[in-house]
């Protein structure tokens, strides 16, 4: 996809997002990635009123290359696009329902939703739980690099999510499925429920393998 089309495509799903409350304010970013680089929303824009044209251009060093000033949490999606070589997409959102599962206290931080639906098992698999840092705080883009290693989406802790997928696209419904789970995790709060089992979740990953 040319850089144009890419522009366009994160402005739409921006909108998209910001119009079904998975964003609000000036909160959450999106980026895709290029030959040479990536683009990334703006620093303080609003995903619901981005110009496709301002969008940020940023070198893989980290350089801001053209566009607005970047994200200021642009080096959680460059330590991402670093460890994930098939990373094209990314999306960090402050969703309402993974928030508030961010902000709970989990027995195993390495694995904290559980395998509601297959289409969660299938698009996330695994959901590790990161430490809370301050907003800005580099320390945080190790904790995702080291994350980024092994998963390709993670909770930041009474923070929200970061979520890559193989295409623009991709991230972006992987990034909604997270939080449709998360919602689904809150409901059934103390509620007798099947979950899928280790069995279930091997066919599933036989039939569609990531």
């Amino acid at each position: 996809m040319s850089e144009t089309k890419l522009r366009d495509a994160i402005a739409r799903h921006g909108r998209s997002l910001y119009q079904r409350r998975y964003a609000h304010g000036s909160s959450g970013n999106i980026s895709a990635r290029l030959s040479d680089g990536f683009l990334i929303t703006p620093t303080n824009s609003c995903l619901g009123d981005l110009d496709s044209a301002r969008i940020s251009k940023v070198a893989l060093d980290g350089t801001h290359v053209s566009g607005d000033k970047p994200s200021k949490e642009s080096f959680l999606h460059l330590a991402m696009y670093q460890e994930r070589p098939s990373a094209a997409g990314i999306v960090h959102l402050h969703c309402t329902h993974c928030v508030a599962v961010s902000c709970m206290c989990h027995a195993n931080t390495a694995d904290i939703l559980p395998p509601i639906t297959a289409y969660y098992v299938m698009r996330i698999g695994k959901l590790p739980l990161l430490p809370y840092y301050r907003p800005g705080d580099m320390a945080l883009a190790e904790a995702v690099r080291g994350a980024a290693r092994g998963h390709h989406a993670m909770l930041l802790a009474n923070h929200g999510p970061v979520v890559a997928g193989k295409s623009l696209d991709d991230a972006v419904y992987n990034a909604e499925e997270l939080e449709e789970t998360a919602r689904l995790f809150l409901m059934l709060q103390g509620q007798k429920t099947l979950f899928l089992t280790e069995e279930q979740i091997a066919a599933l990953r036989e039939a569609f393998p990531s």
